[in-house]
């Protein structure tokens, strides 16, 4: 049998093996301009629209993420949080900004035992206050350029006239349904005819699109500066009629909150939290999320061998640091900068051997798959302005609050009911959130990172960065590239079941490695070879040629609908 077209003569001019095969499922992207790479392809080429309107990399941002919330509403929901970080363009620093509520000042971790036993059911009682408006228009004002009108058009759009459901969404949609079908409000939206949507179906969401109007109306109104205009829609939103109607609702459904907690919430800009990994600076949010655990996962890969049970042993060391140490950043015991720490690092991979580390106990040993899930979007402009966002609630944590058309970020489910756990609820205080976007910088190098997926966004953010830091490969090759998960301490979620030593492998790692993992004391379970549960990483950088000229590129993950333009 012949491997190669005859020399000449015949084949009608094909050469098979001239060109190599693809490194990727999807080709790599490269462009000068801008790049961006969302959850979902309508929040793409809303940023692609907003980046040739002139914004910046924030504006477009910003607005791909409200028009996530508004075609990714099963993932990600105005009422809920977005984390940000933000690089402006030139800076070697990075901010992040808080996109998760607090609880109210009203809750209190005995309040809430007596009344449910211990138990968090999904209604009013995991409310807090929401994160992502503030968030939105915290970035936009600090680090934008446009309006919010400008930037919220599209969702406005989007959630008013509606939009034609992909295969993807419907089924998304379909599934949430287990859990939002216990709430009348929520089919109304999203199973308007009694049962769920089918693609191409028209999804109108006319309540979401109302409030987002008033929103920009009170900016139109304010007569002032950009900023304060932007400014005048975050009080419409905090402190009117909006904030009336969410704490009547939260109250009325069993949870805690006060007008005042509405009207004092802030998404506070801070420093992002730091380490250095082979020369690359990791940015990422605070202990209010759980991007110190990535960056420590990176740090323990830099220490250790190469192999999926050494990748396993630094998610479960960083998870135990979690477990030990992470809470609202104004009541840790111990300093994040220590916990980056190269010798706490250091002493930490020492204590990998070839067995692997046993688990540390839940609240319930019942472990399962968490459904829940996240949305990202990142961007990055030609001036190098950087942003990273990760979106999320998802319609089975709570019901669509029917005249604002949102929820109440249910997002308490992260908190601890332990009253010696560090992450656990505390009057006024934040949750410690999975969610975790990240920024990268080396020298004339920048990178954004983000990903949903629960306890799995650091898992997978940290296997991908770390396939392009020490193997080299493309942002599209290391998104595309087979990965674990590995669960060895509590879930972030409530009640926060445990497995011991699990390690969830896709299909594509060969059955050898898989082995090796059981013969050192884990439990393989096989996912398929592109697992929906495995995550979404989804990254662009920017890079200079010898002739100076700017390089960005951009990664999006099949695994999900994220989709990238580069121009």
């Amino acid at each position: 049998m012949r491997t190669s077209a005859p020399a000449s003569g015949m084949g009608g001019g094909l050469v098979p093996g001239t060109h190599p095969p693809p490194a990727a499922l999807r080709p790599d992207l490269t462009g000068e301009k801008f790049a961006v790479v969302a959850g979902h392809p309508i929040a793409s080429m809303v940023a692609h629209d907003v980046f040739a309107a002139g914004g910046n990399a924030v504006d477009a941002g910003v607005a791909a993420g409200l028009a996530s919330n508004v075609v990714q509403v099963d993932m990600a929901n105005f009422g809920g949080i977005a984390p940000i970080v933000v690089r402006p363009a030139g800076s070697p620093d990075v901010s992040s900004i808080a996109g998760v509520g607090r609880w109210s000042t009203s809750a209190s971790l005995d309040d809430m035992v007596r009344r449910y036993g211990g138990s968090l059911p999904l209604d009013g009682a995991p409310a807090i206050v929401p994160g992502a408006p503030a968030a939105w228009m915290q970035a936009l004002a600090r680090f934008g350029t446009m309006s919010l009108a400008e930037v919220a058009a599209p969702a406005i759009e989007l959630a008013t006239k509606g939009f034609l459901l992909d295969a993807a969404t419907a089924t998304s949609l379909r599934l949430a349904a287990g859990g939002f079908g216990r709430w009348p409000s929520s089919l109304a939206v999203y199973q308007p005819n009694g049962t769920p949507m089918l693609p191409g179906e028209r999804l109108r969401q006319p309540a979401l699109g109302d409030t987002l109007q008033r929103l920009v109306a009170a900016e139109a109104r304010s007569g002032g500066s950009r900023e304060q205009g932007i400014r005048a829609a975050h009080v419409e939103f905090y402190e009117g009629d909006i904030a009336r109607t969410l704490t009547s609702w939260v109250t009325d459904h069993g949870g805690f909150l006060t007008l005042d907690d509405l009207a004092t919430f802030e998404a506070d800009v801070a420093p992002a939290v730091s380490l250095t990994v082979n020369d690359w600076q990791f940015f990422s949010t605070p202990s209010w999320s759980q991007g110190p655990v990535a960056l420590m996962i990176l740090g323990l890969l830099s220490r250790l061998p190469t192999s999926w049970h050494h990748v396993a042993e630094a998610i479960t060391l960083a998870f135990n640091d979690r477990e030990d140490y992470l809470g609202d950043p104004d009541h840790m015991t111990r300093a994040i900068v220590d916990l980056l720490s190269d010798e706490h690092l250091d002493a930490l991979a020492r204590t990998v051997s070839q067995t692997a580390l046993p688990g540390r106990t839940g609240q319930t040993d019942e472990f399962g798959q968490i459904r829940t899930s996240t949305t990202s979007v990142v961007t990055m402009d030609a001036a190098g302005t950087t942003f990273a966002s990760s979106p999320s609630d998802t319609l089975d944590g709570g019901p669509i609050i029917p005249e604002l058309g949102i929820m109440c970020s249910p997002r308490g489910v992260q908190s601890r009911l332990d009253p010696a756990h560090p992450n656990r609820l505390r009057p006024g205080g934040r949750p410690t959130i999975t969610p975790a976007p990240m920024i990268g910088l080396n020298g004339d190098e920048a990178w954004a990172i983000a990903c949903p997926g629960g306890d799995v966004i650091v898992h997978a953010m940290a296997q991908v960065a770390w396939r392009v830091i020490s193997d080299g490969l493309s942002l599209q090759a290391a998104v595309e590239a087979p990965r674990i998960a590995a669960f060895n301490a509590p879930s972030a979620f409530h009640p926060h079941p445990t497995a011991d030593r699990l390690v969830y492998a896709e299909g594509r790692i060969p059955t050898e490695e898989t082995d090796q993992l059981e013969a050192q004391g884990h439990t393989v379970i096989r996912w398929p070879d592109w697992e929906f549960d495995a995550g979404s990483v989804q990254m662009v950088a920017s890079s200079r040629t010898a002739a100076g000229e700017t390089v960005l590129s951009a990664g999006a993950d099949p695994r999900r609908s994220a989709y990238a333009i580069v121009r």
